[in-house]
Formats: structure tokens, sequence, C-alpha cells
């Protein structure tokens, strides 16, 4: 069987979880198919074993600066991601960036249409912020792809009623829910402190670790606003990057730099870090905070877990379903405010909450060295990515008999 994979990100290029699902997923997918994956950006040779790969860039015309600019790219993109399928028994697509590759292809070669969904733009309001009247396109793409997809893979259980509330003329009967994975082997401790110390990070005191864009999705503001109340000899270690937008990105070194006044003890690494890099650096964490206000996974804690770190995360979307509230970390209570923002109701309370409970494990680091094992060896036993793809394969072949 020949598998297109469609997708924005893929190596070198990948800034958040939607990339590195695919990375893994694919890699193990060629294991058991013929798989090309068709990509954004600058041409790239595929690994030993792995996929072929094939990349693409806008037209000309759309590049600029615009607010909505990168909406119109992704579609002329989809275009020519639409023609290289041609040959492919079934076209996968992933996020709204490529979805609307999947659905066109769908259209023009009559083959199945697979998207899995990884956020979903009615839940992500806060886009309009970054792509302005392009949030209304790929809402669009969105819709009009997943509506027709043959079947929808959604990542958690929670995801799955999302889902199927915001889109409700999709039958049930056409999603599966098949999770995120975490390649163990790769993201496991390194007892190494090269990469802490180049970083200015002291291996030798405690340390709260947040990875993660710089969006409002993350909630880094909501741990910022915490900040004052954690146990100010814990280190507070922010590896964020690749703000949404300006204005988030001056609203947060306003924040950090309130921080810094007030508790101190703060490394801010603000550019996208090497896997290797993020491995170490989680490996030492004391407490790993997620913070995010929408997670549909949160393939994050997973790294996390998987490098032995104790977690403490938002109790929203599927992060009770990765992290166990009481034996790998703990949860922090969310309540929403009623709109699609997704904004926390009460915002003191919820950094309050934060605090509470990242101090509780930093008080007792015994403690945190347990769920940290315990994190360790729910994702290895529990979030395989070789499972992973051959759940996948089993939609595929369902739908090309």
């Amino acid at each position: 069987m020949r598998v297109a994979v469609l997708t924005r990100e893929y190596p070198p290029e990948v800034y958040g979880g939607a990339g590195v699902h695919v990375e893994y997923l694919a890699h193990e997918l060629a294991k058991l198919a013929q798989v090309d994956v068709h990509c954004w950006g600058a041409a790239r040779g595929a690994a030993a074993g792995g996929p072929a790969v094939h990349a693409y860039g806008p037209w000309d015309a759309l590049v600029g600066d615009a607010p909505h600019a990168p909406a119109l790219q992704a579609l002329s993109i989809d275009l020519a991601m639409a023609a290289g399928v041609q040959g492919a028994a079934i076209a996968h697509s992933h996020t709204w960036y490529a979805n609307m590759a999947g659905h066109l292809a769908k259209l023009t070669y009559d083959i199945p249409h697979v998207a899995t969904v990884h956020s979903l733009e009615p839940l992500r309001p806060w886009k309009a912020e970054q792509l302005g009247g392009g949030y209304a396109v790929s809402s669009w793409c969105e819709r009009i792809a997943l509506e027709a997809a043959d079947h929808v893979i959604a990542v958690s259980r929670e995801h799955c009623g999302d889902l199927l509330r915001c889109y409700p003329v999709i039958d049930p009967e056409r999603v599966s829910v098949i999770y995120n994975g975490i390649d163990a082997t790769q993201y496991r401790p390194d007892p190494n402190t090269d990469v802490l110390e180049r970083h200015g990070i002291d291996p030798a005191r405690p340390s709260v670790v947040f990875v993660g864009r710089i969006t409002r999705q993350k909630g880094l503001a909501n741990l910022l606003d915490a900040a004052p109340a954690i146990d100010p000899q814990a280190q507070l270690v922010l590896c964020a990057g690749a703000p949404d937008t300006p204005q988030i990105a001056a609203q947060i070194t306003a924040a950090v730099e309130r921080v810094r006044a007030g508790r101190g003890n703060v490394v801010w690494i603000d550019q996208m870090l090497a896997k290797a890099d993020v491995v170490q650096i989680l490996s030492h964490a004391s407490v790993f905070a997620c913070p995010s206000i929408y997670e549909p996974l949160g393939i994050v804690n997973l790294e996390a877990m998987a490098c032995e770190a104790a977690v403490v995360a938002t109790a929203t979307g599927g992060i009770p379903e990765v992290v166990e509230d009481g034996v790998t970390g703990l949860l922090v209570p969310f309540e929403p405010v009623a709109d699609a923002s997704n904004a926390p109701a009460d915002p003191a309370r919820f950094a309050a909450d934060i605090a509470d409970r990242v101090n509780e494990l930093l008080a007792d680091p015994t403690r945190a060295r347990a769920m940290g094992q315990a994190g360790r060896r729910r994702a290895v036993e529990h979030f395989d990515w070789a499972a992973i793809a051959t759940q996948t394969m089993a939609v595929y072949q369902q739908l090309t008999g």
C-alpha cells in the first residue's frame, strides 16, 4: 500500500506536537507500507529506512507579512501537495494546514482521506490575533476537509468529544481515537549536565521547567502569574520561543521581567532547542509544568514523563488521559469561561493552584522522583509508536479493503 502523509511540519522543521507526531508515526508506518511524506519547506533527504520526503513552498505572489498571508500560502501549498499525491492509495493529512490537500486528493484521485485532528480551529479563537482574516480561511479549510473525510482520528477521548461537538455532521462511526506516542529510546533520562551549564541552569538546585511555544494555548502567562508564589529556591526554566504575535511576545517579555525583579531565579531560553538539549533539561527537572488551557493530548507531558520528570499539568483536554493524578504527577483543577477562548474563569485561583501543586512536589523530592519513575513506566507501556502505527494501518486497511 502506498500512503501519502500530508503535513506542514517535518524534520528538521518541527515546532509543535503535530510535527513530533508525524515524524515518529511516518517512520513506523514506513516499516509497514510505502510511505511518502509531503511537507512544507526546504527540500530534505529521506533517512535510511524511513519514508520518502517531498517538500513544497508557497506561491511567490502570496509571500508577504500580512496577517492573512500564511492562510493563503497554506492553500497554495495544499494545491501543490494534492498534485504530488498522485499514485497513492490513501491520503492522511495532519492539521488544517494540510487537511485541504487531503480533501483535494480525495476528490482528484478518488482515494480515501484520513485526517488526524491535533487541535480544532473553533476552539482556538485567539488564532484570529495571529492570522486576521486568515482565521476564517483556516476554519473553512478544516470544516470542509473533516466533514468530508472518510475517517477522522482524534488523539484523545476528550478530543473526540470536542470534535463531534464542533462538527456534529461527522458520523461518530467515522472517528477513531489513537493516542500520540513517545520514543522512549530517545526520550530517556540523561545524567549529563553540559546542556544545563551552557544555558545557565544550576544542576545542583531544583528546577521547574516549561517547554512550549509562546501562544495563549500553552498557558505560559498563567505560569508566570503563579511564579511569585513558587518556592524562590527553585529555578524557573522557560524553554519558550516562536511567539504567535509581536503582542504576545511583548506580554510574555514584560511578565518575565516582573518575575525576575520580584522573585528572581529565572532562566529563559527563547530559541527552539535541539531534541537532545530538551531531553537533558527535562531529565534534571524537579517538576515539569504544563499550564495549558487547551491541549487535545499534550505530547510534551509524555516527553517529560519519559525523562522521569514529575508533572504538574492542567486537568483539561486529553491531559488527564496521559498524566495519572497522584501517580505520575498532579493535576490542576481548571474551570474555563463560558466561551470559545477557554481562558480560566478565575485566573488568580488557577495561578494559585499551579503554585500550590508545584510547591507540594518541590517540598517532597522523594515523592517527585517516584512520580517521575512511574511516569516513564506509563509512557513506555501505554504510548508506544509501533502500536500506534499498527492501529493507524488498521484504519487504512479498513478503508481500502
